[in-house]
């Protein structure tokens, strides 16, 4: 019998570091689905080898948390770059934890970012031009939240 070997997963690169400002969340409420809450988005920051921007102040992150321990995320927004191009950023997360810590979270209290598990697929989409290669890639990244801030480190999967 041949002896199979896993594969090699794929390489990532950086793409860039968004620092996303929020405002106080528009609590909708118990739904069948969860707890529905929307955070503005207003403003914020992009730092990146090669993509820099600013977060317009323009979009939100539609939250449902589904359980005590499971937030789900679907933030919409746009950036400007720094060459004066626009980029619309959708992006999908979870973040999970214990009960304490995410109830601690939604109060906008801090906590640890090693106690909570933070991961998001952004997709980029910009016209024609520079940045129009990010249509075409899987975005991955990592995710904190601090108060007034999420701060997302974002991946290029290779």
């Amino acid at each position: 019998m041949t002896e199979l070997l896993a594969p090699a997963p794929p390489g990532m690169s950086f793409l860039a570091t968004f620092v996303v400002e929020v405002a106080e969340p528009v609590e909708i409420g118990s739904t069948p689905e969860g707890t529905r809450r929307i955070i503005p988005i207003v403003g914020g920051r992009v730092e990146g080898p090669e993509l820099r921007g600013t977060v317009l102040p323009v979009g939100a992150d539609f939250q449902l948390l589904s359980s005590s321990t499971l937030t789900e995320l679907e933030a919409k927004y746009a950036i400007e770059t720094d060459d004066g191009d626009r980029i619309y950023v959708t992006n999908f997360g979870l973040r999970s934890g214990t009960a304490e810590d995410i109830a601690r979270l939604v109060e906008g209290e801090p906590v640890p970012p090693e106690r909570i598990y933070f991961r998001c697929t952004p997709r980029l989409t910009a016209a024609e031009g520079r940045w129009s290669w990010l249509r075409s890639r899987i975005l991955v990244g990592t995710g904190e939240r601090l108060p007034g801030e999420v701060r997302l480190t974002v991946f290029v999967v290779d």
